[in-house]
């Protein structure tokens, strides 16, 4: 049936989306399943595929569901419960690593997106008893109260550290706000992330 047109009998706003909403629906399923079959790909799940995954310097492998997070991969499936779980929806900063040198929330990576990078845990920060600088700070400085922050505050303070040893005020708290602390410890966590770095608060 040859479509209407705009200055035609019987042409409307319903019918017009109607047909733009199929077409762009279409697209949306066709395309990448063409480029997919173009490119040979394969889908994996939705059962539980084995990955390797590069933690503190160490090669784990395991076993997840493709939709398990980077975050519940090691606190459920390898017992590195250092990173908490507290918003669960990236918006808090509590589960933060450094992933291949650059902080992110794990609550929102999935598992199998990080095999083959690098990934560095609050634990991944101790060199057998000796504490990392940044974790001797928060507690010279009081740095923490109930401590569910704490250590995606330390990692954030780490990979801030690493990159510039000496930052500004205003860097460092560039670099921590995506940390959410509700106990209010804001001046104590920036006041260790300056001492840190060798500067005084």
């Amino acid at each position: 049936m040859p479509s209407r047109k705009k200055d035609e009998p019987g042409f409307s706003r319903r019918t017009f989306l109607k047909t733009v909403g199929a077409g762009g629906v279409a697209a949306g399923v066709l395309g990448p399943a063409q480029t997919a079959d173009a490119q040979g790909a394969r889908a994996v799940g939705p059962g539980a595929v084995p990955i390797q995954l590069n933690i503190n310097g160490r090669v784990h492998k395991l076993e997840v569901e493709p939709r398990v997070t980077l975050l519940d991969a090691l606190r459920t499936r390898l017992d590195i419960t250092g990173v908490k779980r507290v918003c669960d929806r990236g918006a808090c900063g509590a589960c933060t690593m450094i992933v291949d040198g650059k902080t992110a929330y794990s609550c929102s990576m999935l598992a199998i997106e990080a095999q083959g990078k690098t990934i560095r845990t609050v634990e991944g920060l101790v060199q057998g008893t000796v504490l990392h600088p940044v974790q001797e700070a928060f507690c010279d400085r009081d740095g923490l109260m109930c401590g569910f922050c704490t250590p995606g505050f330390v990692v954030a303070a780490a990979a801030l550290l690493e990159q510039n040893p000496k930052p500004t005020i205003e860097q460092a708290r560039k670099a921590l706000d995506g940390n959410i602390c509700r106990c209010g410890t804001y001046p104590r966590v920036l006041e260790a992330a300056l001492n840190t770095g060798g500067r005084r608060a």
